[in-house]
């Protein structure tokens, strides 16, 4: 259901226009974010270099526990069965905390990035009268007027290409 407004409502109604752009997609584009997944992908690298091995570690004790089982006095095998328990609580801990630490490290490395293209997005918008900028990203505007939104997305891809160029000619 709608309610049609009256063109005198949409006559007084003041005028003013606005940019929009995929969020995501600016920001793959800077410069710099491909250095941010490379590092990103190192340190994920590392944790699960990591979880193999405590992965592997516990696997051993496990088929150590598994052969020795009927043969261990019933205090040994409470001790192994405990060991074997808290390894795994261990583990499952640690794997947690590494996705924690790898997020909280995106958001860090990310940080920079997102303030470079917030200070583009604003100077865009100062440049051209716009009230602001929309985010298209994950379905959040169903629809635009075009009479009154601008598609910026490609004005923010030139600009950071030549950005990217000036960087790689800097280095």
């Amino acid at each position: 259901m709608y309610v049609s407004l009256s063109s005198s409502a949409q006559n007084n109604a003041p005028a003013f226009k606005f940019g929009y752009l995929s969020y995501e997609k600016a920001l793959q584009a800077m410069p710099n974010y491909g250095l941010v997944q490379e590092s990103l992908n190192k340190l994920r690298a590392k944790y699960e270099a990591e979880l193999k091995r405590v992965e592997q570690d516990f696997n051993r004790k496990y088929e150590e526990f598994l052969e020795g089982q009927n043969d261990f006095p019933e205090t040994i095998l409470r001790k192994r069965q405990t060991e074997l328990r808290e390894m795994m609580e261990r583990n499952v801990a640690f794997k947690n905390e590494s996705r924690k630490q790898l997020a909280d490290e995106e958001v860090r490395l990310i940080a920079p990035l997102r303030a470079e293209l917030d200070a583009l997005l604003a100077q865009i918008a100062l440049e051209h009268g716009y009230a602001f900028v929309l985010n298209t990203d994950a379905g959040a505007v169903p629809f635009i007027n075009p009479a009154m939104g601008e598609n910026i997305a490609e004005q923010v891809s030139t600009i950071l290409q030549n950005l990217s160029k000036i960087e790689r000619v800097s280095h």
